[in-house]
């Protein structure tokens, strides 16, 4: 459609510059105008109905799906679903959990399917491979970054990634060929790091264990709470940290001061990121005091300025009527629309989706009647356009269009304990200013 649209605005370009300068055809000039700009007009309304379309559709998801709570109730940390790489293959859900283990559900039914414990560590995420459906990372504070084979419900990884002896990881993730993965450590002494394997030949399931390529150590000066790669080029990372600074490198190059293509300061701890927009050239962050920042990369080398938009508290930026906005959880860009979105929430369970634009924020939608505690996760799929959603009160809820519930589980508060109160460790550590 937007090759269409390209073609007939060139067309109509072209007879706008023929009618002004031959003598003749002058007097078609006004009639060329106005076709011009109602060619635009029409194109308009139609991105703003197709958004508008979008939004409706977000504000009226159902819930379709509950899992089954577990015999050992945990908070639900991070949620990643698999891609459906292979075709007739299933998907599955992985969670990381407060009490330290994965969990594995089938995508559609939301049924357990096994679970991986004993790790020593914290979790701090939980990664599908790209290309294998079954090929699944997870990294903790223990330094080390797992990789698991789904399919079997043997308890040891398939492969290691080990880090260096003073590393904790408490970020990382996987580059979209499946070739490079990131970890993100804590800051001990003087020293934090990013850090970088060589995935190949982990989507075969190779067994054995993985030393470093290297690190990054320069551009952060405190714990890196997340990293991100870009959704189709696999040599851009964006990394968060609690010194504020988001990080763009570009990991081609020889070095990391070449490797760094920019750095923004968000002047708060960075709790999640992202990429969005057309060819996902912008950035975004959202802080652990609830601010959020969105960057434009594409505007780099021009004059205009790369932030679009600055908002020190969504909390009083966003109205949410009776329920109101208590925490941010992240942000999802939907494709389809060209159009970014926040998920935020309250601590009794309720989910607001929230519109994300140049002039500031706004309430899109609030998802009520799933959870009865605080959302500390979820995963969209544009593929049904549904979302997982997973909090502290241990439920795993899938949310689809106008969905009815099917599940007869009870919905009573699942609220509980954890020794895991927060997301990460925040620091009131100066911030390290950065030339943009």
């Amino acid at each position: 459609l937007s090759v269409q649209q390209d073609v007939i605005a060139g067309f109509l370009y072209a007879i706008l510059i023929l009618v002004v300068f031959h003598p003749v055809l002058t007097l078609l000039k006004n009639v060329a105008i106005q076709a011009l700009l109602g060619f635009y007009l029409l194109q308009v309304s139609g991105e703003m109905a197709a958004v508008e379309k979008v939004e409706e559709q977000l504000a009226g998801l159902r819930i379709a799906r509950r899992s089954v709570p577990s015999e050992e109730p945990a908070y639900l940390l991070d949620i990643h679903t698999s891609k459906g790489a292979q075709p007739g293959s299933s998907r599955f859900v992985a969670v990381s959990c407060s009490n330290k283990s994965i969990r594995v559900f089938d995508r559609e039914t939301l049924r357990f399917l096994r679970e991986y414990g004993g790790h020593a560590g914290v979790l701090s995420g939980v990664r599908f491979a790209h290309t294998c459906d079954s090929v699944l990372f997870s990294a903790c504070s223990q330094g080390t970054v797992r990789c698991w084979d789904v399919r079997s419900a043997a308890q040891e990884p398939v492969q290691v990634f080990t880090g260096y002896p003073s590393n904790a990881f408490i970020s990382f993730d996987v580059s979209c060929s499946d070739l490079i993965v990131c970890a993100g450590t804590e800051k001990v002494e003087k020293d934090t790091f990013l850090v970088f394997w060589d995935a190949r030949g982990v989507t075969d399931c190779a067994s054995g264990t993985k030393e470093p390529l290297g690190v990054y150590s320069e551009s952060h000066n405190d714990d890196i709470t997340k990293i991100c790669f870009h959704p189709v080029e696999p040599n851009l990372v964006v990394s968060g940290s609690t010194d504020g600074l988001v990080n763009v490198f570009d990991i081609n190059k020889d070095n990391e001061d070449d490797a760094l293509v920019s750095t923004c300061n968000s002047d708060s701890s960075v709790s999640s990121l992202g990429w969005s927009g057309e060819g996902y050239k912008q950035v975004y962050c959202v802080t652990h005091d609830e601010g959020f920042c969105w960057w434009d990369m594409a505007r780099l080398d021009t004059e205009e300025p790369i932030t679009l938009l600055h908002v020190l508290d969504a909390r009083e930026s966003v109205c949410a009527e009776n329920h109101g906005l208590h925490y941010l959880v992240g942000g999802l860009y939907h494709e389809k629309a060209g159009k970014l979105f926040l998920i935020g929430g309250t601590s009794t369970g309720n989910i607001h989706l929230i519109s994300c634009g140049s002039d500031g924020l706004s309430l899109v939608g609030t998802l009520c009647g799933g959870h009865s505690a605080t959302v500390r996760s979820f995963c969209w799929s544009p593929t049904d356009e549904s979302l997982l959603t997973g909090g502290e009160d241990a439920q795993l809820l899938l949310w689809k269009p106008e969905a009815v519930e099917r599940s007869l589980t009870k919905k009573a508060s699942l609220k509980i304990s954890s020794s895991v109160q927060n997301r990460v460790r925040v620091h009131n550590t100066s911030l390290k200013s950065r030339k943009k």
